[in-house]
């Protein structure tokens, strides 16, 4: 691979500096004179990718020589048989990593895909915006040539437990608070650089994709009877910021990198492509057990306000010993795009905020750091709308299409939600076995909890 400056990118070459992207960034992290190239300020760019999802100056297929074409696909390490244009905004591809490794016969490949990827993949192919393609999902992987094809929905189902039990323990024991959600890596990434005295609040919990990680190469490589060392992890989501979370140095729980190697959304559509499989005619299969079954609590792990929904409902469930009531709480919207709800437990009122998109967030924590602040609980993603709007999601070429596209990835995620019949998820049998079998409180705190530090320049 070419070695690139780092995981988000400007192509001097392309960019015009209309600075779309610097209007966009949540972090100021674009910087250059309107008209003139853009750069990116690397020590406070948190890999979120929405520059990349905005930019609009390319160099088209038809026109571009195609030796320079070549040349930037190369340093992109992007695969030679990409047909799309070149954007002056873009993030390191490695798709070409991911099809080497597939034809390496010594390892075993274990792929895990997260639920954003299904909702939006479809697009790539002109089928219906919205389709939902988890059967396809499966299948397309194997044809690929994974050997173990996972769903990241069974760590999505560990991280609302975890998740939620140690907001009860705060709650309850006296903790810190609030407690904010820790999944969303370019949020994370925020807090550690720009608020390091607020990284305490985080919770401990790692995301579902790095809680994946190191089953995969521990109970994963156990059930499969192989060396660790011999598995070869990939992720297929969509977010540019997870490139940066595998490569964290705290993510190595395992004895190994947890996760080798993440591919974007739009990365997988393009193995598909290189590869000549036909989407739409593709029989559907299912995922590997044994980290196949799911609830439907974890599907819904990829809009805003999702994610607190599922652990307000299961955090509920394990103090009140019941099953909340759809009106037990409604979310309403409150001063610069943060949606607020109350949830009555016995005699406590849990306080809770949601937020999307990171310039949202900083009325919060200034109040939170002046003591003004009286939430037990903030879930913050990064992206606009959440996972499903990530840095990785098909590129919305069209800005009349965005409202139609988003609206139609939220509902098919929040349909299937709907449409699982397990939602209990923490009197499942399945999740109860998993607990009683390999995670005691060892094992807990050592694969699926992680601690955060302050940070300054960025080195990846």
């Amino acid at each position: 691979m070419t070695k690139m400056q780092g995981i988000i990118n400007i192509d001097k070459e392309l960019c015009i500096g209309c600075k779309r992207c610097a209007a966009i960034c949540p972090v100021d992290a674009i910087e250059g004179k309107k008209g003139s190239p853009q750069m990116i300020n690397r020590e406070r760019c948190i890999m979120c990718g929405q520059c990349v999802q905005v930019c609009t100056a390319y160099a088209s297929v038809l026109d571009e020589n195609l030796a320079l074409r070549g040349k930037k696909l190369q340093e992109r390490n992007m695969l030679p048989s990409v047909k799309e244009p070149l954007f002056a905004a873009y993030y390191a591809g490695h798709a070409p990593t991911v099809k080497e490794v597939l034809a390496n016969h010594n390892l075993l490949t274990m792929v895990q895909c997260a639920p954003a990827v299904r909702v939006a993949i479809a697009e790539e192919f002109d089928m219906p915006l919205g389709s939902l393609t988890p059967g396809k999902m499966a299948a397309i992987l194997r044809e690929l040539g994974f050997n173990r094809v996972y769903d990241t929905y069974f760590s999505t189902e560990l991280t609302i437990m975890e998740e939620s039990s140690e907001l009860l323990e705060r709650i309850i024991g006296g903790g810190l608070l609030p407690m904010f959600t820790s999944f969303c890596p370019a949020w994370v990434k925020f807090i550690e650089q720009d608020y390091p005295e607020l990284i305490s609040h985080l919770s401990s919990c790692k995301s579902p994709q790095q809680m994946a990680g190191t089953l995969y190469k521990t109970y994963g490589a156990e059930i499969d009877g192989v060396d660790a060392a011999k598995v070869y992890s990939v992720s297929v989501v969509p977010c540019t910021g997870k490139k940066f979370e595998c490569e964290r140095p705290e993510m190595r729980d395992s004895g190994y990198r947890d996760v080798d190697v993440v591919i974007t959304t739009r990365e997988l559509a393009q193995l598909i492509k290189d590869a000549g499989i036909d989407l739409k005619d593709l029989p559907e299969k299912e995922f590997d057990k044994p980290l196949r079954i799911y609830s439907g609590d974890g599907t819904i792990f990829s809009a805003a306000e999702d994610v607190m929904e599922v652990s307000l409902r299961t955090g509920y469930e394990l103090l009140a010993k019941q099953e909340i009531s759809d009106d037990n709480h409604k979310f309403v919207g409150g001063d610069e795009g943060v949606r607020k709800s109350e949830i009555k437990i016995g005699d406590r009122t849990i306080k809770v905020a949601v937020v999307a998109g990171l310039k949202n967030v900083v009325s919060i924590l200034a109040a939170i750091k002046a003591g003004k602040a009286d939430f037990h609980f903030v879930e913050v993603m990064a992206c606009p709308g959440g996972c499903i709007n990530g840095g990785g999601q098909p590129k919305i070429i069209m800005p009349d299409d965005e409202v139609i596209v988003y609206s139609n990835r939220t509902f098919t995620a929040e349909v299937q939600e709907q449409s699982i019949e397990y939602r209990n998820l923490h009197n499942r049998q399945e999740i109860q076995e998993i607990y009683e079998e390999l995670l005691d409180e060892d094992v807990i705190q050592q694969l699926l909890h992680t601690k955060y530090n302050p940070r300054g320049w960025c080195e990846i």
